[in-house]
């Protein structure tokens, strides 16, 4: 339906039929990110959302935002890969990927059961999820080795899924550099400090994975959102401006402090030394794990 509007309207305004081709290009406002992809890819999967949007509904029903755009009010990062999905119907995640369940949602809310089902953890006879054994693994374990030696064998493999379990694997090494500006006054008799360490913002600079790690949901992606993995970029910040919840952060996870240093300024409020003064500082905190 979709293809026969778009060539009818370029026909009707006397566009060549390569201009029909290029409308069929479409841009998605997911959530603030842009996306630009073929309506094919859209309605790759029959009887999804997107198939049931693009496929059965016209252009007038579907939201837009200011600029035209088809406005989804869904998660814009993780739908980079629904995305990837639709083009070939296959999944690829990058080595530490901490949204799973997140992305599990959204597959859910777009009606990708096959994707979604790839996604979810696999459960074990005691309930437990690993992501690394299966049940009919542990039982085709156990069938071989015999009944106590079946025992056996899942205690081995208990304890070596313990061990290779994702939490310690995706623990990589490296270096997180908090960062922030900080102001307070002194007052004229030097005793009154007003807006003490006065936090404006807390910018995370290192390997985008690390900084995923550490502070997931509190990290702000906004301004470099598309960054790979295996990445470095210095253009994060936190959501809130405590220092000690960013070092709590760090710590639970295996990272300690290396390395700090600061400068800074002082002014007064006005031309008035008699005023107060004003200290501005920016200061740098390095963290490591091995």
């Amino acid at each position: 339906m979709w293809r026969g509007l778009v060539c009818v309207a370029a026909l009707a305004k006397g566009a060549p039929a390569e201009e029909a081709a290029i409308a069929r290009i479409i841009e998605l406002n997911v959530g603030g990110q842009v996306y630009v992809t073929r309506h094919k890819t859209l309605i790759a999967v029959p009887d999804s959302l997107l198939w049931n949007m693009f496929s059965k509904k016209s252009p007038k029903e579907l939201a837009r935002d200011s600029k035209g755009r088809f406005f989804l009010d869904r998660d814009g990062f993780l739908f980079r890969y629904i995305l990837d999905y639709l083009r070939d119907l296959n999944l690829v995640l990058p080595d530490y990927f901490p949204e799973k369940s997140r992305l599990q949602r959204e597959a859910d809310f777009f009606q990708l059961r096959d994707l979604a089902k790839r996604l979810s953890p696999r459960v074990s006879k005691d309930n437990s999820i690993s992501e690394e054994i299966s049940q009919s693994d542990t039982e085709e374990g156990a069938q071989q080795c015999g009944s106590s030696g079946g025992m056996e064998t899942l205690r081995a493999m208990s304890v070596s899924g313990a061990m290779r379990s994702p939490s310690l694997d995706s623990r990589k090494s490296g270096y997180i550099t908090i960062g922030y500006r900080g102001s307070y006054t002194i007052g004229r008799d030097i005793q009154t400090d007003a807006k003490f360490r006065r936090v404006a913002r807390i910018t995370v600079c290192g390997k985008t994975s690390l900084a995923k790690e550490v502070f997931g949901d509190t990290l702000n992606e906004s301004r470099d959102p598309d960054r790979p993995p295996e990445r470095y970029t210095s253009r994060y910040y936190l959501k809130y401006n405590f220092l000690e919840q960013a070092f709590d952060k760090l710590t639970e996870v295996g990272f300690h402090m290396v390395a700090c240093s600061s400068t800074g300024t002082c002014a007064y409020t006005s031309n008035d030394p008699n005023e107060d003064k004003i200290w501005t500082s920016y200061t740098e905190y390095v963290f490591c794990r091995e």
